[in-house]
């Protein structure tokens, strides 16, 4: 089979795991340390790592494949040097062809259920921007690691846009339920240093290299501690927001194929579209 990978020095290569590839490229790659078994998962969608049905696909089957070959960690990266992840990919939601928004819709949520109950442990080293679903997966993560002069939060809000209960239970699984109401409701992005004291990142570091190493030193404290002890007490912790999903998955699809089909939110995100052409290219 396939090696998934383009590998890097600290990462060298093996083998055993299916490509994922797009016409245009890896949309994921994943590089594994054989020493250690951790694998370093790098979203690769330029240029700023939108969310659309292809990424999400990917990144499902990926921790998929990690799963099954018994992965003893995952840290999740970008390639850009600016943006971990822009969120979701607005076109997928623009005029959309309806059965491709339920398919759309259907694998972010399953995405989400994967990534957020892992049997292995995760981290996110956050190399760039991560507004709204950026910054759910790297909520979804067990531990980030930011650099400097950067941008994290849910903002749905500012963009007429309610973030459904599962952003919402992320969220407040990571901080307080009082700051996630006051970030929620003004669709607040905080800056790298803001988003350590609060608590939404747990350390900054000055390049992507030492977010990779201080994500490895976090997963290395598990090397000791039985995986089915660990694997059950996080399941324990994270299972309520995961099983609420589960029961409502049908009913979350239908609220939000009936929301964005609403005109006034095709309207404004017309007008964010709009708004984006204008912007001086830099």
């Amino acid at each position: 089979m396939k090696s998934l990978l383009s590998i890097t020095r600290h990462f060298p290569r093996v083998t055993g795991f299916r490509a994922l590839s797009s016409a245009s490229g890896e949309l994921t790659k994943v590089d594994v340390n054989e020493k250690t078994g951790v694998a370093l998962v790098t979203l690769n969608r330029p240029p700023v790592n939108g969310l659309n049905l292809e990424l999400l696909t990917s990144i499902n089957k990926v921790i998929g494949d990690l799963e099954d070959n018994k992965c003893r960690g995952m840290i999740m990266t970008s390639s850009s040097n600016s943006v971990f992840s822009a969120g979701l990919d607005i076109m997928e939601m623009y005029k959309p062809n309806q059965e491709r928004l339920k398919n759309f819709w259907t694998t972010l949520q399953d995405t989400w259920i994967a990534l957020y109950g892992t049997s292995f442990p995760t981290a996110a080293a956050i190399n760039g921007h991560s507004p709204a679903g950026g910054c759910l997966l790297a909520m979804s993560c067990e531990y980030r690691v930011m650099l400097p002069n950067f941008s994290i939060g849910l903002n749905e809000t500012q963009l007429g846009i309610v973030a459904p209960p599962w952003f919402v239970a992320s969220m407040r699984n990571t901080i307080s339920q009082r700051l996630t109401e006051l970030a929620l409701t003004q669709g607040k992005m905080f800056k790298t240093e803001e988003a350590l004291q609060i608590g939404l990142i747990d350390e900054v570091a000055k390049d992507k290299a030492e977010s990779i190493a201080k994500c490895e030193a976090f997963i290395s404290k598990f090397a000791r501690i039985p995986p089915l002890a660990r694997t059950m007490t996080k399941q324990q912790l994270r299972g309520k927001a995961i099983q609420q999903l589960e029961d409502s998955k049908e009913k979350d699809l239908e609220h939000f194929l009936f929301f964005v089909n609403q005109p006034k939110v095709q309207k404004g995100l017309e007008f964010y579209l709009e708004s984006l052409k204008k912007k001086p290219s830099n």
